[in-house]
């Protein structure tokens, strides 16, 4: 297993497509892959918010196939370090607390702002865009990355998708 270590912001959750790339990826053992309960309420909250055709319990079982594939995924006790930290936005703070507390060297998130480098920089920790954070994996290990969105795309059924369609 990696000594490399993710941890996924909900908006990169939020969206189907990716956040099934990201699980698929997280089970390559490339990287150690993290989120917590709370990053988990985000998202889905987000999605029953814009998506009346999805239910709870549908997102529920995601979250549990989500928490049950990825070897020692979850963060916790993170909570006591959130009132020292400081971010544009203070709703922010919970994700630098869970990135520290887990050891991450990275945030997956498209919200780039919310984490600038002066303010995550002395703990070590990058922001990084998805598609830069899926550059970086695909220089790293071509193989693995193009097996894990093979995997993806063959894992689509309703209706499937041919290499062209992804």
């Amino acid at each position: 297993m990696a000594n490399f270590i993710a941890l996924y912001d909900a908006c990169v959750l939020y969206p189907a497509p990716l956040r099934d790339l990201l699980m698929y990826l997280a089970m390559t053992d490339l990287y150690r892959a993290k989120w917590t309960n709370e990053i988990h309420e985000e998202w889905m909250r987000n999605v029953l918010a814009n998506r009346s055709d999805l239910t709870r319990i549908q997102l529920e079982r995601t979250r549990e196939l989500m928490n049950l594939n990825v070897r020692d995924c979850l963060v916790e006790g993170y909570e006591k370090l959130i009132p020292a930290l400081t971010l544009p936005d203070p709703d922010d703070r919970h994700v630098l607390a869970e990135v520290i507390r887990s050891s991450s060297s990275v945030i997956v998130t498209y919200n780039l702002k919310d984490f600038p480098v002066k303010a995550i920089k002395e703990f070590g920790i990058a922001a990084q865009h998805p598609d830069d954070f899926l550059i970086h994996l695909l220089d790293l290990a071509p193989d693995l990355v193009c097996a894990a969105a093979q995997r993806q795309r063959l894992s689509l059924k309703r209706p499937p998708r041919s290499v062209e369609d992804i």
